[in-house]
C-alpha cells in the first residue's frame, strides 16, 4: 500500500483531534483578527478566538454559505494581504457575481500535496502519463489535478476539453494511463472509443471523475467500456477545489483529508448526525492561509463512514454524496440555480415568469439543459421569424449568465402546469436513461 504522506494518512485518532484543535484554534484567531466578516459574526455569538479550546467546540463557531463569498465579492474574506496572493480561481454564483476564491503560495504546496495524496492512493506514481481532460483556467479542477500530477512525477497531458477524436488519439499516442473529466464525457470517450474499434488500444487503467454526480451503475459502465478503475473525487473551490476526499483502491466512501479540513455531517437542525444516517456536509478549512472557511455549509448530502478501511488510512470517511440540500443544479460540471434562470426569464417582457427546466442526457452522454417558457399572448405576431428572435434572444441571455448552452421552448401561456405550493420547475430524466 502506498502513501505520500503516510504521517498524516495513517495518523492515530488522539493525534488527530490534537492537531485539528491546534490548527482550529489558529485559524479562528486568523479569521478574527484579518477577515471583518468573521469578527462580526464572531461578536454577534458572542465569542473570541481564545474560546476555541479543542476541535470539540467547532459547534460554538458560526457557519458560513456561497451567498457570503458572493456579499463579499471578491475579497471580502480573504485574510491576507493582496501581495500574498498568488492565484486566484472563480465558480459560478447563484445571480452572476463568480465566487471567488484566493491562494497563498503555501495554500498552492499544501494542495498539491493534496491531490498527490489522491492520485497515491489509487496506484499512480511517476511511471505515469495522466490526461486532464477538463477546463484549465478559472475552474479549479484544471490546475488542481495538474499541480498533483506533477507532484507525485507523473507526465502530465493537459488536454482540456473537446475534440473527443484528438483526446483519443493523444491517448493512444501517448500511452495515456489514467485520466481525469466528467463522468458524462467519460461515458462519450468511451463511446467514441467503440465507434472507432480503438479501446484495445488504449493503455488507460485509472479514471478519476468528478464536478457532477453520477451512480454505481455509471462507474459500472465506465469500468467495462474502457478497462479501468473509475474513482470519485470530490471538492469544491470555497475549501480548495479538487482534493478535498477521494476514493481509494478499495471504493467504499471517500477520505476525507481531517488534518486539512474538519469534518460535520449535520441534520436539518444544525445537529451532528450519527454515522450512517444523512445530512448536510459542512467543512473548516484547517491550513488555508489566504482564504479561511468557518463551517461551510457545502449544500451536499451524505453519510459519515467512520469505520476503520482496509487501505490503512486512518481518515474519516464520507459516503458518496446522495443529493443536494438547496436546488442547486450541476450540468456538465457547473452549477446552475433555478433562480438564476428565474432573473433571467423575469428581463424577458415577450415572456411569462412560469418556466420549467428540463434535463436529458443526449446520445453523447452528455447533459441538455431545456427551458421550457410562456409566451406572453401579445408577443406573437403571427411571424415565425418573431418567434425564432425571442427564443434566440433568451438562449443568449441564458448562457450569458449560466456560462453553458441552453436549448429554449417557446410554449404557449397557460401549457406549463401551476400547483398549489412549490411548484415542479426542475425535471430531471438523467438517470431514467
Amino acid at each position: 500500500m502506498k502513501y505520500w504522506q503516510p504521517k498524516y494518512e495513517t495518523m492515530k485518532k488522539d493525534e488527530l483531534a490534537a492537531l485539528q484543535s491546534k490548527r482550529l484554534k489558529k485559524t479562528a484567531a486568523s479569521v478574527y483578527n484579518n477577515v471583518p466578516f468573521y469578527r462580526e459574526k464572531f461578536k454577534q455569538l458572542g465569542i473570541k478566538p481564545e474560546d476555541i479550546k479543542s476541535a470539540a467546540d467547532i459547534s460554538k463557531l458560526p457557519t458560513t454559505r456561497k451567498t457570503d463569498l458572493r456579499d463579499n465579492y471578491p475579497f471580502g474574506l480573504f485574510a491576507v494581504p493582496r501581495k500574498d496572493i498568488v492565484r486566484i480561481h472563480a465558480s459560478s454564483g447563484t445571480s452572476g457575481k463568480a465566487t471567488v476564491v484566493g491562494y497563498t503560495r503555501q495554500d498552492i504546496e499544501t494542495w498539491s500535496d493534496l491531490m498527490a495524496r489522491n492520485l497515491t492512493m489509487v496506484g499512480l506514481g511517476e511511471e505515469d502519463v495522466f490526461q486532464n481532460a477538463v477546463n484549465y483556467g478559472l475552474f479549479t479542477g484544471g490546475l488542481g489535478f495538474h499541480y498533483g500530477v506533477e507532484r507525485i512525477g507523473a507526465v502530465a497531458v493537459p488536454s482540456g476539453t473537446g475534440n473527443t477524436v484528438r483526446q483519443l488519439e493523444m491517448m493512444m499516442d501517448f500511452g495515456v494511463t489514467a485520466i481525469h473529466c466528467t463522468p458524462s464525457y467519460a461515458l462519450y470517450l468511451a463511446e467514441t472509443a467503440q465507434e472507432m474499434d480503438i479501446v484495445d488500444k488504449l493503455s488507460l487503467k485509472v479514471g478519476c471523475f468528478g464536478a457532477e454526480p453520477w451512480s454505481a451503475n455509471t462507474r459500472k459502465q465506465l469500468e467495462n467500456a474502457l478497462d479501468l478503475k473509475a474513482y470519485d473525487s470530490y471538492g469544491l473551490s470555497e475549501l480548495m477545489g479538487p482534493g478535498v476526499a477521494f476514493e481509494c483502491e478499495c471504493q467504499d466512501g471517500l477520505h476525507l483529508w481531517c488534518d486539512h479540513f474538519l469534518v460535520e455531517v449535520l441534520d436539518e437542525e444544525g445537529e451532528q448526525v450519527a454515522e450512517g444516517e444523512k445530512g448536510e456536509l459542512v467543512l473548516t478549512s484547517l491550513t488555508k492561509e489566504a482564504l479561511p472557511i468557518i463551517r461551510y455549509r457545502t449544500g451536499d448530502i451524505t453519510r459519515l463512514l467512520e469505520s476503520e478501511c482496509s487501505c490503512g488510512r486512518t481518515t474519516t470517511r464520507i459516503s458518496r454524496l446522495l443529493g443536494r440540500a438547496d436546488d442547486m443544479l450541476i450540468v456538465r460540471g457547473i452549477n446552475v440555480f433555478p433562480s438564476q434562470i428565474e432573473n433571467v426569464i423575469a428581463r424577458v417582457p415577450e415572456v411569462t415568469e412560469h418556466f420549467q427546466v428540463i434535463l436529458d442526457r443526449n446520445q453523447k452522454m452528455l447533459d441538455e439543459l431545456t427551458v421550457k417558457v410562456e409566451l406572453e399572448e401579445n408577443a406573437f405576431t403571427g411571424e415565425l421569424k418573431d418567434l425564432a428572435a425571442v427564443k434566440r434572444h433568451v438562449e443568449n441571455e441564458l448562457k450569458s449568465v449560466l456560462n453553458i448552452r441552453t436549448n429554449v421552448d417557446l410554449v404557449e401561456k397557460g401549457t406549463i402546469p401551476r400547483t398549489e405550493g412549490k411548484s415542479k420547475k426542475v425535471i430531471d430524466r438523467r438517470n431514467a436513461l
